[in-house]
Parts: C-alpha cells; sequence; structure tokens
C-alpha cells in the first residue's frame, strides 16, 4: 500500500514561505515553489521480483486465518464442553476455570493470527513505493471526490483482495467466525441461572447455624458487643465449597452481624427479624457486588470500599449515598435450643447486583 508523506503546506495553499521557516531545511523546490522532501531510494522486496515468494507469502496469510478461524471455533467447543464447576491447574495461577481459561486463550490467539495475517499481507504482499502527498484543504470538490474514489479503486487493486482468492476466502472465513465465540458467550445472559441467584444455604435447612468467619467457632449473641460486626458464613460452608470446587456459594451466603441498642433500630425487612439487637445482612453490595465490612457503631453505616455506597443498618440497610439502587438484603436470625445465633429462613430477596429477572 503506498505511503504518503504529509509534508509542510505549499505556499499556494496558505503554508509560510521560506523566510518564516528560517534555517529549517525542507529539500528543494518544484516548478511552483513548492519544497520537496527527497525520498530514499526505493528498495524492492523479495516477493516484488519473485513469484514464487509472492506465491509463498500468500500461502503464509492464509495459514495465518485459517489459525484464526480454528481459534474462534475451538473458543465456541469450549464453551459448550466444559462444565462451569470443571477446573484445571495452570502454572503460576493454580485452579482456574477450564471453561474460562480456554475461551480467554483461544480468542485471544485467535485475534493475534488476524492481526498477524493482516500485518504480512499488508507487508509482503501490498504495494511498498513511497509518495508524496502535499497537505490541502479539508474541503473537498468535485475532482477530489473523484480522485478519492480512484484511489479506493486502486488500493484495492493493488491490495490482491480481488487478485488473491486464496488468501480472500480465508480472510472471510475467518471473520465470519470471529463473532461467533462473542455471540455464544450471550448465553450466559438467559434466564438460566435466575433461580440459583434466589437461593442461598441459609435456607437449605431450618435454623442454620452461624459460623465467626474468621474463627470457625459457633457465634453466640454474647459473643457480640454493642457497636461490634463479625464476619460470618452459615455451618457446613466448607464442606459444600470442597464439593463444588468452588467458591460460588460463599459470594451468595456471606454475611455480616451488627449489634445495636434494640431502641435504635428504626425499620427492619420483617417483623422481629433481630434478636436482642443483633442484625444479619448480606456482606455484598447490591451495587456492583463489593464485599462489605466497614461499619460506623455512631451512624450505624455500611459503607462500601468499592464505589462508596453507604447503607443504613438501623432502618433496613436503606440506601444513603452512592450509586446503590437497593437496601441490602436482611436475613432473619434467632437462637437455637444450645444458645447458638441462627437463621430462621434464606433471605427474602436475592443478593448482590441486578440481573434481568430479579423481579
Amino acid at each position: 500500500m503506498a505511503e504518503h508523506s504529509n509534508l509542510p503546506a505549499s505556499p499556494d495553499a496558505g503554508g509560510h514561505d521560506e523566510a518564516a521557516h528560517g534555517a529549517l531545511d525542507y529539500g528543494t523546490r518544484d516548478e511552483r515553489g513548492r519544497f520537496i522532501l527527497p525520498l530514499e531510494e526505493h528498495h524492492q522486496r523479495i516477493t516484488d521480483v519473485d513469484p514464487r515468494a509472492a506465491k509463498r507469502a500468500e500461502r503464509q496469510v492464509a495459514w495465518l486465518f485459517v489459525a484464526g478461524a480454528a481459534c474462534f471455533a475451538g473458543a465456541v467447543a469450549a464453551f459448550v464442553g466444559f462444565s462451569s464447576h470443571e477446573l484445571i491447574h495452570v502454572p503460576m495461577l493454580g485452579n482456574v476455570s477450564a471453561s474460562n481459561f480456554w475461551l480467554g486463550t483461544l480468542i485471544g490467539l485467535g485475534s493475534f493470527f488476524l492481526g498477524a495475517a493482516a500485518i504480512h499481507w499488508a507487508r509482503r504482499l501490498m504495494p511498498g513505493d513511497e509518495a508524496v502527498d502535499y497537505r490541502h484543504s479539508l474541503r473537498g470538490d468535485e475532482d477530489s471526490r473523484a480522485s478519492a474514489i480512484e484511489q479506493f479503486k486502486r488500493g484495492a487493486a493493488e491490495s490482491g483482495f480481488l487478485s488473491r482468492p486464496l488468501v480472500r476466502r480465508t480472510m472471510l472465513g475467518a471473520m465470519a467466525l470471529f463473532p461467533l465465540p462473542l455471540v455464544v458467550l450471550l448465553a450466559d445472559l438467559g434466564p438460566a441461572p435466575k433461580e440459583k441467584l434466589r437461593h442461598t444455604m441459609w435456607g437449605d435447612k431450618p435454623a442454620t447455624r452461624i459460623i465467626n468467619q474468621g474463627s470457625g467457632e459457633l457465634v453466640r449473641p454474647e459473643h457480640l458487643a454493642v457497636g461490634g460486626l463479625i464476619n460470618a458464613i452459615p455451618e457446613g460452608l466448607e464442606k459444600v465449597e470442597e464439593e463444588a470446587g468452588t467458591q460460588n456459594e460463599r459470594a451468595k451466603s456471606s454475611i455480616i452481624l451488627v449489634r445495636m441498642n434494640p431502641s435504635e433500630i428504626k425499620a427492619q425487612q420483617g417483623q422481629g427479624w433481630d434478636y436482642q439487637g443483633i442484625l444479619a445482612y448480606s456482606k455484598i453490595c447490591t451495587h456492583v457486588g463489593c464485599p462489605i465490612s466497614l461499619y460506623q457503631q455512631r451512624t450505624h453505616a455500611l459503607l462500601c470500599p468499592c464505589h462508596q455506597s453507604t447503607f443504613d443498618l438501623s432502618d433496613a440497610g436503606r440506601v444513603v449515598f452512592g450509586p446503590a439502587a437497593r437496601h441490602m438484603p436482611q436475613l432473619r436470625i434467632g437462637v437455637d435450643s444450645e444458645g447458638y445465633l441462627v437463621s430462621l429462613g434464606d433471605f427474602a430477596e436475592p443478593v448482590g447486583p441486578s440481573f434481568w429477572e430479579r423481579g
């Protein structure tokens, strides 16, 4: 493809004269007094003089396009073939989702092969002659439009898009497969996971005991002083994670326990959902799902560190500041016969950020 040097405007096109540039040397002038920047002598490439080399470069470009197409097809196969819970071990990364790993790797490689093919095509097969073109007014006329169309047609012809069917067909095939992995990924936006998002371990069985996430001990009311906070999880969570091989359930079931004077509680999301001033809320911000445990005792405000959404835990977890649009879901709690804090049912609404079918 021809390369054009963006030279200073010529004097008759409104540019500065030689005196304005002082000692700067822009080369010689043509017959109209315009500066001419001397170009180096053009050296032909091997593909310009050897038809066999040009044919070899054409095959190389085609194979790069084929490799890109194969990677995109492989990404679709990886999405379909691997379960969302299937893990593989990757050095330096540990155990990661097999589906995510192969999707990212194959889409990245496919994009690389497309870019490499385009660069190799331009450097080896398209014309490499240098040309000079003076800056001109941006306002076009009929002659410039006709010239642009002519240059486009000439560029299309020089690129070999029409005269090299092997390159053209493989490129079109690779470009056709390029969006397929992206289209297949839209399946994750469907309604399938909505029930999983609505359900947590707190509703699996009645009176699920609450575990202190830090110490691993069962929580009693006396463990939490007024103004205190405990990060907590449901009993048996570690076993569920070990069987599933993921921490998906932890992301939904993690809670915080706070204690305040019962007289300071303005409202709750259900009648009598606290226990002697102890309140349980989801730990997952309703904005974009960041975990929260920054609690201000005097104002009863829970602050999200990601985007500063602030919730009033004394007033049913209501949003008082920031981008979050919904209150923090509350968990109804009580004590069992042995005096341990337990949940008395699941959250009344899905935890975390919004999704289409949240309702």
